[in-house]
């Protein structure tokens, strides 16, 4: 369970310490979660981070985080892509044609502004 966190915290460019001042847990605190006692905590981080609370014990997310297949895959292609990230803010409900739309806005503005 602690391990995705972790990735979930890595993948968000957080450290478990800042995720848990970001929370108002305790220092250290997420370590020590256990399931039977801290489902108020599990679920907080899994609210925070959008996903099931199923996600966070298990791995298995039990649902589809996109409507369409077809969404989903161009998130994954896109997720795959560091400078893609941002997308993700973007609504579950979203077109394949929506997101690729805004995929290459984003690739046009970092190439007319490499510094930023």
């Amino acid at each position: 369970m602690v391990n995705r966190i972790r990735k979930l915290c890595k993948m968000h460019g957080l450290t478990l310490a800042s995720l848990e001042k970001e929370l108002g847990f305790a220092n250290g605190s997420i370590v020590k979660t256990d399931e039977k006692t801290q489902s108020g905590r599990i679920k907080a981080i899994a609210d925070y981070f959008g996903v099931s609370m199923e996600y966070i014990l298990t791995g298995e997310s039990g649902q589809k985080y996109y409507f369409d297949d077809e969404t989903a895959e161009k998130a994954q292609e896109l997720f795959e892509n560091p400078n893609m990230r941002i997308l993700f803010d973007a609504a579950r409900d979203s077109k394949p044609e929506d997101l690729q739309m805004a995929a290459d806005l984003l690739a046009r503005l970092k190439e007319s502004n490499p510094d930023g």
